[in-house]
């Protein structure tokens, strides 16, 4: 079941069955670079990040990672969604797409359903983003967003340094 859709793109609950896809996502050079190792490696360590993280989200707060799908023949291109992290007060937008299918505005398309989302859906007030400082690409997608710099965080998982962005909605 779709949760968000837009002209060109679906966005659905990740399912266990989504395991080969994230495998492959989280694998990315990209990913690794700037969103982080999640040291995920087999099928099976897939499908457990996919039921304790955003799998496990939508239960408990009743929102999380979505698949993003193309909407006329259902490929999966990337993850978008809210993040509830347990180091931040805030919501946090996270994305992720597979390299063939960044610089056609799909990252944006999805992210601004999900910030429609954040405030019909989910009833939030404000939104964060932790970026890379170097990431020009996500840097760029949240100016049209929106957001604006906040403070430099230190990730407690690696202890890298983290730009916080924030947007009220």
């Amino acid at each position: 079941m779709n949760i968000i859709n837009t002209a060109r793109l679906a966005l659905r609950e990740l399912t266990p069955a989504d395991a080969a896809f994230m495998l492959g996502l989280l694998n990315e050079p990209a990913f690794v670079r700037f969103v982080g190792d999640r040291g995920v490696r087999t099928l099976a360590q897939a499908r457990d990040y996919l039921l304790q993280g955003p799998i496990n989200s939508y239960r408990t707060h009743g929102f999380g990672l979505y698949l993003v799908e193309l909407k006329h023949a259902p490929t999966p291109l990337g993850i978008c969604g809210l993040i509830q992290r347990d180091f931040l007060p805030d919501v946090d937008i996270g994305y992720a797409l597979l390299p063939e299918f960044t610089a056609h505005g799909y990252a944006l398309e999805a992210a601004a359903a999900v910030m429609a989302y954040a405030k019909t859906s989910a009833g939030l007030k404000r939104v964060v983003a932790i970026v890379a400082p170097d990431n020009q690409r996500s840097l760029s997608l949240l100016g049209k967003l929106g957001f604006a710099f906040e403070r430099m965080i230190t990730l407690p998982a690696d202890g890298s340094e983290r730009a916080l962005y924030s947007v009220s909605i």
